[in-house]
């Protein structure tokens, strides 16, 4: 079921990374933070706590899941999870794989910048990403 003027109903978000029948997990578009990942719930729902006990489990291995595989092949110095949903009501979890020359941290990625980063760290960070994809969607798929 889709909701009026839901921009995660209305549009994938992202670079589609896997698409299931209970939800889908992109790569968001978000300037200098390359592995910045969302696993959006299909159903429009507001509430992690909307869902059924078994649709939580699903959801939570599926963020873990985006999680572990941008630690193992990523090595980031850390992992953000967060389900704000203050601007969209739309279930989803961001997934972000922060570096620590990263153009904010130890900062939030949505608070004001600390630095610059340079072509040469993001270049490095893309080229790592390439296989990652894949990796995803073979894993999630075992999920399913």
């Amino acid at each position: 079921m889709t909701h009026q003027s839901c921009p995660l109903c209305d549009a994938l978000g992202g670079v589609l990374v896997f698409q299931a029948k209970k939800f889908r997990v992109i790569r968001a578009a978000e300037a200098g933070f390359p592995a910045f990942y969302r696993v959006v719930w299909t159903e429009h729902v507001a509430e992690f706590s909307d869902l059924s006990d078994a649709d939580q489990l699903l959801c939570m291995r599926v963020v873990v899941s985006v999680e572990k595989t941008l630690r193992q092949l990523l090595q980031p110095t850390k992992i953000n999870i967060a389900a704000l949903g203050n601007m969209v009501p739309h279930l989803h979890w961001h997934i972000i794989a922060r570096f620590d020359w990263d153009s904010h941290f130890p900062a939030p990625v949505w608070a004001p910048a600390l630095r610059k980063v340079t072509p040469e760290e993001l270049l490095a960070v893309q080229q790592r990403l390439l296989p990652l994809a894949d990796e995803l969607a073979h894993r999630l798929s075992l999920l399913l």
